[in-house]
């Protein structure tokens, strides 16, 4: 699946939310208000990866980009087909 920037940052919104949920589910605290979106990627990244959901980075590519990237793959394998962020 190639993603468009925009697609791809729509993605990511859709990642950060559905993964706050995945985290309470997991007994974690969900995101503080205060929290940074580069602090929110990074912790879910971790996460997912520590779960074994995603495939984790080699460790010169954990960088903002990349985790993004990676939450927008993951959050797009969990979406329906007919979700409109997966036909945009």
């Amino acid at each position: 699946m190639k993603m468009k920037p925009k697609q791809e940052a729509q993605l990511v919104k859709e990642a950060l939310r559905v993964g706050e949920v995945y985290m309470k589910n997991r007994g974690f605290d969900g995101f503080k208000p205060t929290d940074s979106s580069g602090l929110k990627i990074s912790n879910l990244y971790q996460l997912l990866a520590a779960d074994k959901l995603i495939t984790p980075l080699a460790k010169d590519q954990e960088d903002e980009p990349h985790m993004k990237h990676k939450l927008a793959l993951w959050i797009a394998k969990q979406l329906p087909d007919n979700h409109p962020l997966k036909n945009s």
